[in-house]
């Protein structure tokens, strides 16, 4: 009987993952199948640029797949029952349940509207690929002068603003920061970043927290209002109630908790990646819902299912949190690395080289994604431990609460 290996989502971290548990392990038997909303893979981080009018990829995730023997399945999570190892899929064909032996747990974020009123209602964001389409449409109906407010000056916002700014000359952009703006940054940098905003002719407002968003305006907590057509909401990301409900031990931001290797501490069938994970990074903070985190997590994910399914000793990925890319429109970009505390370090990289580096950046997270299989090795892993211990699987791993043991 083969194990069977599910894993729920295709972003950056989910897809990773399932195509390097299928280079490295033998179809003989084990059987991967991904679960994914949507039937293409979504390049998230440039759906900034995709809502500012460039065009982005999407490949098929069927083509992506291809060749490495993956079933996909399109669909929507709606439960996980990890007692009795089920998830629960609702597709166009009514649904049903999934078995699982191992389940890699990569639902990735949404944004998080922190409560505030009509944001749901009237707010745009480029959290997801339909919502960037709907804000770039919304862009093209508006003519010269058009009003465009963007919330929050964390990494999204910056870059969705600079992007728009750059893309649609005719608009007037203003980007919100509940602080200083880029107060993150190194010194250097932030005087970089404001350049850049003073050059694409962006109005910060800074040190100013938003009440409530109107059709047409941002209601500001200091009775300011900012008019406008188009209002982005870019104040921050966080995870769906899915793990919560389904009794998975999470942190207070719903965050799957897990051990060093990503396998969840209450749950020892179920690894989680991604955005998804609450895990400590190697200076002992919690790694941020990034790119980098979802490679890093993806990696040590890897290592440890296919070290505890062939007998082998399980590496540890290194966990880190080095640097910030942020793109200020196509030609510009700030490279700011850190220390190990998280906090900016003196120097930063900023101008074409930097953007340059993160065009490289995305690129690269494409094509390692939709190549899974680039390389594949002629001789696979063997799986040694029998999956037809099902029943009895969950109270084995549990006796090695370290996470360090081969199952």
């Amino acid at each position: 009987m083969k194990h069977r290996i599910v894993v729920l989502g295709a972003g950056y971290a989910g897809a990773y993952v399932a195509g390097n548990l299928a280079r490295r392990l033998s179809p003989a038997d084990a059987e991967i199948t991904v679960v994914n909303a949507v039937p293409d893979f979504v390049q998230r981080l440039r759906l900034n640029q995709l809502a500012a009018g460039h065009d982005i990829e999407a490949p098929q995730l069927t083509d992506v797949f291809a060749g490495t023997g993956i079933k996909l399945r399109v669909g929507r999570v709606t439960a996980v029952h990890p007692e009795r190892r089920l998830v629960l899929v609702a597709d166009a064909d009514g649904g049903g349940e999934l078995g699982y032996d191992t389940l890699v747990y990569a639902l990735g974020s949404h944004v998080a509207d922190h409560g505030v009123r009509g944001v749901p209602e009237h707010a745009f964001d480029v959290a997801g690929r339909p919502s960037a389409v709907r804000l770039r449409e919304r862009l093209d109906g508006l003519g010269d002068g058009g009003r465009v407010v963007v919330v929050g000056d964390g990494l999204t916002g910056i870059e969705t603003a600079t992007e728009i700014a750059e893309a649609r000359a005719g608009l007037s952009v203003a980007l919100v920061a509940r602080g200083e703006l880029g107060a993150r940054l190194s010194e250097g940098a932030r005087g970089h970043l404001r350049r850049a905003c003073d050059r694409l002719g962006i109005t910060v407002v800074e040190h100013t927290a938003v009440e409530s968003v109107e059709a047409n305006r941002v209601l500001c907590a200091d009775g300011s209002v900012l008019e406008s057509d188009a209002t982005v909401w870019a104040a921050g990301f966080t995870v769906g109630s899915l793990a919560a409900t389904a009794g998975l031990e999470v942190a207070e931001n719903g965050r799957i908790v897990v051990d060093r290797t990503m396998r969840s501490v209450s749950h020892p069938d179920v690894y989680a990646v991604g955005d998804s994970v609450h895990t400590l990074g190697d200076n002992g903070l919690p790694l941020p819902m990034s790119c980098g985190s979802a490679g890093y997590t993806g990696r040590q994910a890897i290592e440890a299912i296919v070290g505890r399914l062939t007998g082998r000793k399980i590496a540890n990925v290194k966990l880190v949190y080095a640097y910030n890319a942020i793109s200020l429109g196509r030609r510009d970009a700030i490279w700011q690395s850190v220390d190990g505390e998280a906090q900016a370090k003196p120097k930063y990289m900023g101008g074409r080289k930097a953007a340059r580096i993160k065009a490289l950046i995305e690129k690269g997270s494409l094509w390692g994604t939709s190549h899974p299989t680039f390389g594949l090795p002629k001789r696979k892993h063997r799986v040694s431990t029998a999956p037809a211990v099902r029943t009895g699987l969950a109270a084995e791993l549990t006796s090695d609460p370290s996470g360090q043991k081969a199952a």
